[in-house]
């Protein structure tokens, strides 16, 4: 039963009674301008999340401009107020669906940009001279938003620089995005931005001072030309294995009875003698380079007594760094090696300063040509007038907002500040998960719940009985509910392990089984007989045992 009421502040508010208590009506325009005005102690929820309803997440995360997960009052007191500065009539708001043009109030300077954005939106989609904007034409925003144009995020892509007609800069973005990454543009597309830029300059420039001083310095660091770094190579593969072989030799002579111990023994070697054996093989390499004496010099042909497992090393060490460096020869000993290394430090220590970026993929001439030229400053320039673009990636957020708030604002104040939608019985709350069909009844109050353990501890406060049930359905992660019985019989009928049926707010059907029951009396006439039947089971359960017990003796 329900009744009206009228209540007098500075805003003149209709009220209905239903489900107990008294629920503004939300039915004007001027009820939403003056919204603000009602007191919070009359609306009907202060909270709610923004997952978990039967209601448009995007919406919902659009109003929730705290990102907190949580829409509150002043939020949604926040999108009212914004929707009716945006529209020439907030009557339309209750109508909702699509957008007309026409109901964007651009008296004022935003309004205004955003009519416009909403007429360039119809006319990127193909549909210029359309009189509305609908929540589907935002689906795709990267129909919205072609590599062509600005969009106000500050990232250039390879489209839009072309449109500048500058070859260099073209190559110029091309080159940020291999070398840094690409960030996606609102296009989809990759492209630079100012920080990509800037990181590509300041290495750019690294890796040219870092070859520069190849060129300034060619005799120390550059002693073989450009066969140095090969000389490099060869020595640092041998370096560690050379290095032992050279330090044994000088504890031979150190102590000449060390020479035995620093050779391998011939328990090595007979170890060796019973399997097959190959040059490469681990357990050879790990013999020293060649045989240990005091005063020694290391052999470079294979054929000299060298480890056969190194031998191809040492002559590369031999052509490409011993000949070149100290000149043709046989056999290395302790002092030449130092020299050789010494020869070639330098270079090694250059290329340890190596800047670790991509950018050296790029040859010489293109980075010079790129440090230069204008091209950076121009790159520059455009993503700034990106970001300051009139065609902003903000103004179409603004479209966005307005067409969701059209279509879905009234159904969430409906839902929030009245339960209007819940108790008028043509349409489900958003809170409303589906219809639960159990024990030829069904339970419309379903709800889903996140934790049903937490859910739980708070649910004898409710005054109803209720079930919780887990849900099931082939490729479908498990969820559960919550449904509250409000009519019939109860009697001994809902135990946990019942199963009944639940279709979801999609008319998906899922197995319900029922995992807990919070029993509470579904009726006044259950209310009244309620002590009775608990007095009645006790005594029956009593006789049940007493039977039991004299049946047992």
């Amino acid at each position: 039963m329900t009744s009206s009421t009228t209540y007098k502040t500075a805003h003149t508010w209709r009220f209905f009674r239903s489900g107990g208590f008294d629920q503004v009506a939300l039915e004007t325009a001027d009820d939403l301008r003056h919204l603000a005005q009602l007191d919070p102690k009359l609306w009907t929820a202060l909270a709610c999340p923004t997952t978990g309803l039967e209601f448009d997440d995007r919406t919902l995360a659009l109003i929730d401009t705290d990102g907190d997960g949580q829409i509150r009052v002043p939020e949604v007191l926040a999108a009212v107020k914004w929707a009716c500065a945006m529209l020439t009539d907030p009557q339309g708001l209750f109508a909702g669906g699509a957008l007309p043009l026409v109901a964007i109030d651009d008296s004022h300077a935003e309004g205004a940009e955003l009519l416009a954005t909403a007429r360039q939106a119809l006319a990127y989609l193909g549909k210029p001279g359309v009189p509305t904007l609908a929540v589907e034409d935002f689906a795709d925003l990267t129909l919205l938003f072609k590599a062509g144009h600005f969009n106000g995020d500050g990232v250039v892509p390879a489209a839009l620089a072309s449109d500048a007609g500058d070859e260099a800069l073209m190559q110029l973005v091309a080159d940020i995005v291999a070398t840094q990454g690409g960030v996606a543009d609102r296009s989809g597309e990759p492209g630079a931005t100012a920080e990509t830029l800037a990181a590509f300059i300041d290495q750019a420039q690294a890796v040219q001072a870092w070859r520069a001083r190849a060129e300034s310095e060619a005799a120390a660091l550059m002693p073989l030309g450009a066969a140095t770094a090969d000389a490099v190579a060869a020595v640092s593969v041998v370096r560690v294995k050379v290095d032992d072989y050279f330090t044994r030799c000088q504890l031979a002579a150190y102590d000449g009875r060390a020479a035995e111990a620093l050779n391998p023994a011939l328990t090595a070697y007979a170890a060796l003698a019973g399997q097959a054996m190959a040059a490469g093989d681990a357990a050879v390499a790990a013999l020293p380079l060649a045989a240990v004496a005091a005063g020694a010099a290391l052999p470079l042909h294979g054929d000299a007594g060298l480890n056969p497992a190194w031998a191809g090393a040492v002559g590369a060490l031999r052509a490409q760094a011993v000949a070149p460096l100290l000149g043709a020869r046989d056999v290395l000993n302790a002092a030449d090696w130092a020299v050789l290394q010494d020869s070639l430090a330098a270079h090694a220590a250059w290329q340890a300063e190596r800047p670790a970026t991509a950018v050296h993929n790029l040859d010489r001439e293109r980075l010079a040509a790129v440090l230069a030229g204008e091209a950076p400053a121009q790159l520059a320039t455009l993503i700034e007038q990106d970001v300051t673009s009139d065609t902003s990636a903000t103004r179409v957020d603004a479209a966005q907002r307005l067409v969701h708030y059209q279509r879905d604002l009234v159904t969430l104040l409906h839902n929030f500040v009245t339960l209007s939608d819940f108790y008028s019985r043509t349409k489900k709350a958003i809170f409303q998960a589906g219809t639960l069909y159990i024990d030829q009844r069904s339970c419309e109050l379903v709800l889903c719940v996140g934790d049903a353990g937490a859910h739980a501890k708070m649910a004898p406060f409710s005054g109803c009985y209720l079930l919780y049930c887990v849900c099931e359905r082939s490729g479908s992660a498990p969820i559960h509910i919550v449904a509250a019985l409000t009519g019939g019989s109860v009697d001994e009928l809902m135990v946990p392990g019942r199963h009944g049926v639940f279709y979801d707010r999609d008319g998906r059907d899922w197995m319900a089984t029922v995992s807990k029951v919070v029993e509470q009396p579904v009726s006044v006439r259950q209310a009244f007989f309620t002590p009775y039947r608990r007095i009645g089971s006790f005594v029956e359960n009593q006789i049940r045992n007493f039977a039991a017990s004299k049946d047992k003796a």
